[in-house]
């Protein structure tokens, strides 16, 4: 496995498998790898004959009051599962290479951005959109990987590659879980074992809103209001939104529908977890 920073040593080696014949794939990350990324690498290196993860820690997505200082950075052991996990190239650009001096053209997707982590985190997806835009462009990808725990993310990057044409399928994978339900996040180490426990609120507030739909719930209010009941159960946990969307559109939805997405956001202590879960009604 080749691990790089160097732009034209990505292309060169893309330029390789193309002439190969070989289907090239792609799996965008920040690092900070854990074993939903490594289901990503492995379901990309089963589709492709060429497999091209990327690490990159991207400012322009970070707020000025988040995490981005203090955001792990664990390149070595990231290298490693990479590898184990069948990667062909790892492209790790530094900061200046990405936006260069005098950068100045964003990408800004209306419509499904205005809510949820778009209202919650302004200039996000902005940030977003951008650094995935010229991800694709520097790997010149025929195929993308991305988690479903990143749900509005996935859902934006698909709105941008249908509006601009971009020539890339972008494949959606099933969030990865522990156990107990807590989906995997590199945000996850920041948790105490005490927030940790508290963080489970997450997905309960899910599968709750699952149970009362499948159930015959009528009432979308009632299952949105009985999320936030379980989110705030728990002391120290701040929720941000629990919503029941359009699974296409995210419009709150008012009265179900046979697929339907139900997203939450809450802070943990200091750490700001996501998550969802697609619902369906038989």
């Amino acid at each position: 496995m080749l691990a790089t920073p160097s732009l034209t040593e990505l292309r060169q080696h893309v330029a390789q498998a193309r002439a190969k014949g070989l289907k090239v794939g792609l799996v965008p990350t920040m690092g900070a790898l854990h074993a939903g990324h490594r289901s990503l690498v492995e379901t990309c290196r089963s589709e492709c004959g060429f497999v091209v993860a990327t690490i990159f820690v991207n400012p322009t997505q970070f707020g000025p009051n988040e995490d981005f200082t203090r955001y792990p950075r664990t390149l070595e052991a990231d290298l490693e599962m990479c590898r184990a996990a069948g990667a062909d190239l790892v492209f790790h650009p530094e900061t200046a290479s990405v936006y260069p001096e005098g950068f100045s053209t964003y990408v800004d997707v209306e419509g499904i951005t205005a809510r949820l982590e778009g209202e919650s985190r302004p200039g996000h997806f902005r940030g977003v959109a951008t650094v995935v835009l010229k991800l694709f462009n520097m790997a010149q990808a025929d195929v993308a990987y991305f988690g479903q725990k990143d749900y509005q993310q996935q859902l934006l990057i698909r709105t941008m590659c249908r509006d601009l044409d971009v020539p890339i399928e972008i494949r959606t994978c099933p969030t990865i879980r522990e156990p107990d339900g807590l989906a995997l996040s590199s945000r996850n180490r920041y948790l105490s074992p005490a927030e940790r426990a508290k963080a489970l609120s997450l997905s309960k507030a899910l599968r709750m809103a699952e149970r009362l739909l499948q159930a015959g719930e009528k009432n979308v209010s009632a299952v949105r209001a009985a999320m936030m009941a379980v989110l705030e159960e728990p002391t120290g946990v701040r929720v941000d939104y629990a919503s029941v969307s359009d699974p296409h559109t995210l419009a709150e939805l008012t009265t179900p529908q046979p697929e339907m997405v139900a997203l939450v956001a809450a802070r943990v202590g200091t750490t700001r977890l996501i998550d969802n879960l697609w619902i369906s009604i038989p």
